[in-house]
């Protein structure tokens, strides 16, 4: 009987004792070297950096995006290169323009803004990037599945910091472009099919506002709890009182009862006066 081992695991266990003779080797030689090597890499990549941010400033973004991919591939742990990097396609990405090179520009920064996200998770500049960048490729043309995305990751903002106000303003500006743009479409279906017009100010029609009030109820109301938040958390917050009025108004026009309808525009009604008080002290100028 044969006692000779199969060739496959004779060649494994020459590389297992290759091994053990190398590795004191690379401890007592290598590691300096491999150090001093890993040193200069990052050296190199903090100058890419340099260089990018430089290019960045001044508008050279195709050397900026080069200087900046060198980098990381020096350091992947460089994240303030990825982010750049993001920041620089993000920078040259135009909302709503339908060619293809603009569109894999947004997603090129989406992606470089995910890649920080699998170092750090509660980068708040990656969170944003992401939830803006999604906001605009939603809005034009319409994608309603980016639009509920950039909400989730403007919700992860308020996870990790809620006393910032603007992720809560973003929520509540997603929710009244959601429902204002099913309020129109709604209307224009109605109109068409009925061949009738319908005043601006004219409630709806009972059946056509309980559709309404079941598929965007949620959201609206979801929408100016959002708004009440970001105002609260910046009193003077002329925007979010903007579009809080706005909400109010999608709201007026859902409810069952002309006493409710009154109200909801009283409000909003209000939330313009505030907001043109604010505007006109913020451009007011201060005594000298």
């Amino acid at each position: 009987m044969s006692s000779a081992l199969p060739r496959s695991l004779v060649a494994r266990r020459a590389l297992a004792v290759v091994a053990l003779l190398i590795l004191p080797l690379f401890r007592s030689s290598a590691l300096p070297n491999l150090q001093q090597s890993n040193d200069e890499a990052r050296t190199q990549a903090r100058d890419f950096l340099k260089q990018g941010v430089q290019a960045f400033k001044t508008g050279q973004f195709d050397q900026a995006i080069e200087d900046f991919k060198r980098a990381k591939e020096l350091d992947p742990s460089l994240l303030t290169a990825s982010l750049y990097l993001a920041t620089t396609y993000a920078n040259q990405y135009i909302p709503g323009a339908p060619s293809k090179e603009n569109v894999e520009l947004g997603k090129q920064a989406v992606q470089e803004f995910q890649e920080v996200l699998s170092q750090d998770p509660d980068n708040l500049s990656a969170i944003d990037g992401i939830a803006s960048l999604l906001y605009n490729m939603g809005g034009n043309p319409f994608d309603r599945e980016a639009l509920d995305k950039a909400k989730q990751y403007w919700q992860k903002h308020i996870d990790n910091k809620p006393k910032d106000p603007e992720p809560y303003f973003w929520v509540g500006v997603i929710d009244w472009s959601l429902a204002y743009r099913a309020d129109r479409e709604l209307h224009e279906t109605w109109v068409q099919k009925k061949s009738v017009t319908q005043g601006a100010d004219e409630p709806m029609p009972e059946g056509l506002r309980r559709k309404f009030e079941n598929q965007f109820g949620t959201t609206i109301d979801d929408g100016i709890e959002h708004m009440k938040q970001a105002i609260l958390l910046r009193p003077d917050y002329d925007d979010a009182m903007a579009y809080l009025n706005l909400l109010y108004r999608l709201k007026a026009g859902m409810e069952p009862t002309a006493g409710l309808r009154d109200a909801d525009l009283r409000e909003a009604d209000e939330l313009v006066d505030q907001a043109t008080k604010i505007k006109k002290q913020k451009l007011t100028p201060s005594p000298q």
